[in-house]
């Protein structure tokens, strides 16, 4: 980043994501910490925020008096209803960016009329600052609202504006992908110790190992396939292991995708 945005950022909730976010944006010299806001009923939430220079407040709707340029509802998806309600006499006219998962940008745009919405789904990740975020205009929001997005959420790893419907496979693939690629390296430590490596080594071995790969397809810009070439002897053990573990990986994770798919669109229907 050249520097600070001359953006005025609220964020309600400071739990987990949104405690990640408004770190992860000072952090990153996005927002100063006078230009940030953050609201939650839990005050020793709030106390790491009031620390680092950003104002604080018992609730969203004193947040949103102060009139932010930005507001981010960063609430779970069952409390949003409540929180939108509360705060929306004064959000009308305002960019406020959304993360919560399953709402749809139609349903937030009902409960806060004449808000500027764009919907976000960051992954857990973005508590390091290397996430990936998708972000979705709504019908009142403007390009200058998208870009605004998506440069906070740039500066907490990768973020790409796409349709509502990709938002939702987003959210189907990337969402859950931490939790899929923390089971292969929980899977395959077991497999190292059943066959007689120590647990600790193993597991440490494997996530360096993963954060290592990560580096390299991001930084070289190789496509995975051609990065399992390159580890890959013709007729040797990794070339007989692929032949084991490609069939099974690939048909799991399309039935996986297909199911969080499903659960989004029944948490969509309430």
């Amino acid at each position: 980043m050249d520097g600070a945005l001359s953006v005025t950022i609220g964020i309600v909730g400071a739990g987990s994501m949104g405690g990640s976010i408004a770190r992860g944006l000072v952090d990153a010299g996005v927002v100063a910490p006078g230009r940030l806001l953050v609201a939650d009923h839990e005050a020793e939430k709030l106390a790491p925020f009031a620390a680092l220079g950003a104002r604080v407040f018992a609730d969203g709707r004193a947040l949103v008096d102060e009139r932010p340029d930005a507001v981010v509802l960063a609430v779970k998806p069952q409390v949003l209803g409540d929180v939108m309600r509360a705060c929306a006499p004064g959000l009308a006219g305002r960019l406020v960016i959304s993360i919560a998962a399953g709402v749809p940008i139609s349903t937030i745009e009902a409960a806060l009329p004449g808000a500027r919405v764009v919907r976000a789904m960051p992954n857990l990740p973005v508590q390091v600052r290397s996430g990936a975020t998708a972000l979705a205009a709504g019908s009142l929001a403007t390009s200058d609202d998208l870009e605004l997005a998506r440069t906070a959420f740039a500066a907490l790893g990768a973020a790409f504006v796409m349709r509502e419907d990709q938002l939702d496979v987003s959210g189907a693939v990337v969402g859950t992908a931490p939790a899929f690629f923390s089971l292969f390296v929980d899977t395959l430590t077991r497999a190292g110790v059943r066959a007689g490596l120590p647990a600790q080594a193993c597991r440490e071995l494997l996530e360096t190992t993963m954060r290592g790969c990560a580096e390299q397809l991001l930084a070289e810009g190789v496509h995975p396939r051609a990065y399992m070439e390159r580890v890959t002897s013709p007729g040797g053990t990794t070339a007989a292991a692929l032949r084991e573990l490609e069939p099974l990986m690939a048909a799991g994770s399309e039935e996986a995708v297909d199911a969080a798919l499903a659960r989004t669109r029944e948490l969509a229907e309430g």
